[in-house]
């Protein structure tokens, strides 16, 4: 599918090991039937309707994993990761210039990955910089 008309980008499956080597994971926060990460799991096509809307449920797990949709609402995943109060782990554009950034991120450990990220089996990378956001309990 074309990049412009879709905002699922499928985290790369040696780019989650790296980091749920690290935190273990036990929630993929926005996922989807194809393209899950841990078999907790929540995105618009689970099988179970109370774990369709992310934004509208609590969040639970020790560690998420966060690859949120890159679209307008990001900015409104960023916010619920935050105020989650968890430990959330999350691969988003590198967009530093953006209000959520500066309101949820700055303060956070930032990791910017070198290069430009492949999602899912794509062939071509993105045409944007990605960083790993580590947002931690308050």
């Amino acid at each position: 599918m074309p990049i412009a008309v879709t905002d699922d980008w499928a985290t790369p499956q040696a780019l989650f090991d790296e980091w749920d080597s690290v935190f273990g994971f036990d929630l993929d926060a926005a996922a989807s039937l194809s393209n899950y990460k841990c078999d907790n799991w929540y995105g618009l096509d689970h099988p179970d309707p109370t774990k369709r809307d992310a934004l509208a449920i609590q969040w639970h797990g020790d560690a998420v994993w966060l690859n949120p949709p890159y679209g307008r609402v990001l900015n409104k995943w960023v916010k619920k990761a935050y105020d989650s109060n968890l430990l959330v782990v999350m691969l988003l554009p590198a967009r530093t210039d953006t209000r959520w950034f500066h309101t949820y991120c700055l303060d956070q450990k930032i990791t910017f990955i070198k290069g430009r990220v492949k999602f899912g089996n794509g062939t071509a990378s993105a045409p944007f910089p990605s960083m790993i956001v580590v947002m931690s309990p308050r």
